[in-house]
């Protein structure tokens, strides 16, 4: 039997050890489920407070992430709008350089073409006073021509007087002359007739006979004069052609035309003349000089008395030729000039142009490095976001958090907790033997 003292009471009670055991086994169920229950109690209080504390320094993180995120965007966009105030002050800068660049090109374009304007009416006066003198001149002589012509036409007309002597006397000597000996004397008599002017009108002038033969043929006579640079200012090719009036084969001027243009294209000349006896009757031939244009280029057909004439004739037009192409070279020249000044005002267009596409596609990698940097700090915002949706997440999980599912499948938390649980047994063992000693 064992005996159980009443600790309020004081009364002692037997009761056997059935009944003992019974007793102990149901104080100690009690104690442990306490002891339990105040271990709970204190892992639930502990839990809530971890929980609370994660809580706090989750919510300081997430508001010091969004205060950094906040920052680092409005930094971005100070930033960016600073970048492109720059790009566009440095855009601006460079463009009114441009401007004031093509600003002052233009004026001294201006400029230069209201020089090279005002040189050209300058010249273009200048050329008018020439062409008026030179028409002066031109009229002058051809006053003095039709003077000349008019005194020639006197002396012909004395002449027409003795015609009829002169033919016979001319029958005559063609009568006694073979046909070699009547052409060469027309030859002769215009060979003398320029030898005596030679001296005084044509002192750089030459007129020989041809003796170059070229592909089987050759002319009678060349002329040719250069002026004071030794360049050569006319150039004439003669053919004399004369026959006896007994002769039976009668020849026409126009069968020595194709002749008489070959060879002035063989020797280079720029005239072909014909002097010739032939056709007497003709009223074309016996007026005077007959241009042959239309069938071969400057080709004339004369008679023996418009053989100086003709060379002072042709000899005056390449000369007045030649003044207005030096004058005609002048003023290509001077047009050329101007060309050469618009390409270069057109290369200065490329040049600007270019230089501003230049610009331009510096403007535009500026902003595009821009964008790039807003799309970063987009990204950094999501990850931060993110973050918080995973803080949210871990809460969710404490919060779920209990003392079974931490001991689940952990052999090491089930050992410690139930050594807490033989520790706590012991202890109420011991505190239930210390009353019966």
């Amino acid at each position: 039997m064992n005996e159980i003292k009443c600790p309020h009471c004081g009364e002692v009670f037997s009761v056997d050890e059935s009944d003992y055991a019974a007793l102990l086994q149901q104080v100690r169920d009690a104690e442990f489920k306490k002891a339990v229950a105040e271990r709970e109690q204190l892992l639930t209080t502990q839990r809530d407070q971890a929980i609370a504390l994660a809580k706090s320094q989750d919510a300081a993180r997430i508001a010091k992430l969004e205060e950094a995120a906040a920052a680092a965007e409005k930094q971005a966009q100070a930033e960016k709008k600073l970048a492109v105030q720059e790009a566009r002050a440095s855009v601006e800068k460079e463009r009114d350089a441009l401007a004031a660049q093509l600003a002052q090109a233009q004026t001294q374009q201006e400029l230069a073409v209201r020089d090279v304007r005002a040189a050209l009416e300058k010249e273009r006066d200048a050329l008018a006073s020439q062409v008026k003198l030179v028409q002066a001149e031109k009229q002058q002589a051809e006053a003095l021509a039709r003077e000349k012509l008019a005194t020639e036409l006197r002396a012909r007309d004395e002449m027409l007087a003795l015609k009829d002597e002169e033919i016979a006397r001319v029958k005559d000597m063609k009568a006694r002359l073979s046909t070699k000996m009547v052409g060469e004397s027309l030859e002769q008599h215009c060979e003398t007739e320029f030898n005596r002017l030679r001296a005084a009108a044509f002192p750089k002038a030459y007129f020989e006979k041809d003796n170059e033969v070229a592909d089987g043929t050759k002319g009678d006579y060349i002329f040719r004069e250069t002026d004071d640079e030794g360049l050569e200012v006319v150039s004439i090719m003669f053919e004399m052609k004369n026959e006896s009036d007994e002769s039976v084969n009668r020849h026409k001027n126009e069968e020595f035309l194709k002749k008489l243009d070959a060879d002035r294209r063989k020797k280079g000349c720029e005239y072909a003349v014909l002097v010739s006896l032939l056709e007497p009757e003709s009223e074309l031939y016996n007026e005077g000089i007959v241009d042959m244009g239309y069938r071969y280029p400057k080709m004339y057909v004369i008679r023996p008395q418009f053989f100086i004439p003709i060379i002072s004739i042709l000899r005056n037009a390449a000369l007045s030729a030649q003044t207005y192409k030096a004058e005609l070279a002048q003023v290509r020249a001077q047009n050329i000039d101007i060309t050469h000044f618009e390409e270069q005002m057109e290369d200065f267009k490329a040049k600007f142009g270019r230089n501003y596409d230049i610009a331009s596609r510096k403007f535009a990698t500026a902003i595009e490095e821009i964008d790039k940097t807003i799309t970063h700090l987009q990204k950094t915002k999501e990850a931060l976001l993110s973050s918080e949706n995973n803080l949210r997440l871990a809460n969710n999980k404490a919060q779920d958090l209990t003392i079974k599912r931490l001991t689940r499948n952990n052999p090491t938390m089930r050992e410690k907790f139930a050594a807490l649980e033989e520790a706590q047994a012991k202890e109420l063992e011991a505190g239930e033997d210390s009353p019966e000693e």
